[in-house]
């Protein structure tokens, strides 16, 4: 099997770095050797994944569906959110009829299940930005300063004090999840970040779920609750 490979940053700062450009290659890289396909062509793109129509501004992902079509072979991506954060995007990508692989989620993903891990991913991230929101206003109403002053020191204090607030609540939303991760089965921390990261969902700084991210998040929720 042949497939083409798209990457994408966000932002035209991270393309100028490379950072993260890198890590996806990587990913691709070693599950294509793993499932013994042969990369023939790699786009590469810095734009948001933001909105439903976000493939007009994104050439590069266009560019590589074309071609996928010309050579009859699938789009292969590291991430599922490599192609989109939204939804309606993916259910939109599925219109052009061109097979993606998204070497995270496996081979065995079928449309469908990828249409259902986008749509759990967006819901859970709307709630966990939600949560977090009402959480730092809960904070503030309690005299937490948030946001940065003139004095440094007190600037200083604030921002670890609005840190720290987000990182609570942001434990505090993401730990039904993982409840809800064990009760199917997932006892392991490893387990649990694999299903976290299979679900899409990132973790507080945007990163990948590592077993020990797992157990600092179920530790800030013990500390906040004691």
């Amino acid at each position: 099997m042949t497939a083409v490979t798209y990457l994408r940053v966000s932002t035209e700062r991270q393309g100028r770095s490379g950072l993260g450009l890198e890590a996806q290659r990587e990913i691709i890289s070693t599950f294509a050797a793993r499932e013994g396909i042969e990369l023939v062509a790699e786009f590469v793109e810095v734009e948001t994944g933001k909105g439903a129509d976000a493939l007009d501004r994104r050439p590069e992902l266009a560019a590589a569906l074309a071609q996928a079509r010309r050579l009859k072979c699938p789009v292969l991506v590291a991430k599922l959110d490599r192609l989109s954060r939204d939804v309606h995007f993916i259910s939109g990508l599925m219109t052009h009829r061109t097979p993606f692989i998204v070497a995270e989620l496996g081979a065995d993903a079928d449309p469908f299940m990828l249409h259902l891990y986008a749509a759990l991913a967006e819901k859970e991230r709307q709630l966990i930005s939600q949560r977090t929101k009402a959480a730092l206003a809960a904070k503030k109403a309690q005299g937490v300063q948030l946001g940065n002053r003139t004095n440094i020191d007190v600037a200083r204090a604030s921002a670890i004090a609005s840190n720290r607030a987000a990182a609570d609540a942001f434990a505090a939303n993401v730990l039904p999840i993982i409840a809800e991760i064990r009760a199917a089965g997932a006892t392991s921390l490893r387990a649990i970040a694999s299903a976290l990261n299979a679900r899409g969902i990132r973790t507080a700084r945007g990163g990948k779920w590592e077993a020990a991210t797992v157990q600092n998040v179920a530790r800030r929720v013990q500390q906040c609750s004691a």
